[in-house]
């Protein structure tokens, strides 16, 4: 099965959460990313899939996350599901809880605990903690979500819609603040700046 991820390329041609994409295509990748990076000549967002021996790349237009997007609720296609699970290209269920300019948020049969978003984790802030879906939720196995849980001190609980806690949409391209979020913009920044390293 090929491996499959969607990457940055920033303006100065780094590729943040490098060594991360790296471990999710398997094999030799890392090498065949770093290949990419010395000769590629215009920053965006890259959809990459890596069979064994070559790598292969797709600009795509951009990141689906936009500052300050509506959202919405879903039950998630995959809440039958334990644990999370690898990245998955198009066609997949995704597909049919995505819509342009609107974040699906994904939750349990009951719609009261957001297991994820449709094209991103999902970080809340409690008042005083970071929190992040139990690892037992069914979810992409989120590049984001991981350097975070690393370098961070975070909580693991449920977050359930009923708190109205502030969230943080993260994936390996970008961090978004939905509609209405109020997440504290100082710890948004240190996420960002996490979020950029090659090594995070």
């Amino acid at each position: 099965m090929n491996g499959y991820t969607v990457l940055r390329v920033t303006e100065g041609f780094t590729i943040p959460l490098l060594h991360r994409h790296a471990t999710r295509l398997g094999g030799e990748a890392l090498g065949a990313l770093q290949h990419f990076i010395s000769f590629v000549v215009e920053p965006g967002v890259y959809r990459a899939t890596w069979d064994g021996r070559q790598l292969s790349t797709l600009k795509l237009p951009g990141s689906r996350l936009v500052e300050g997007m509506a959202t919405r609720v879903m039950t998630s296609p995959f809440a039958a599901l334990h644990g999370r699970f690898p990245k998955q290209g198009s066609p997949s269920p995704y597909d049919a809880v995505r819509t342009d300019g609107v974040s699906t948020l994904l939750t349990d049969p009951s719609g009261a605990e957001v297991f994820e978003a449709c094209s991103a984790a999902v970080v809340a802030w409690n008042g005083s903690a970071l929190v992040l879906p139990p690892e037992d939720r069914p979810a992409v196995a989120s590049l984001a979500e991981a350097a975070i849980a690393k370098h961070e001190t975070v909580v693991r609980a449920p977050i359930r819609l009923a708190e109205s806690w502030p969230v943080l949409l993260v994936n390996a391209v970008t961090t978004c603040a939905p509609k209405g979020s109020t997440f504290p913009s100082a710890i948004r920044e240190r996420l960002a700046a996490l979020l950029l390293k090659e090594d995070a």
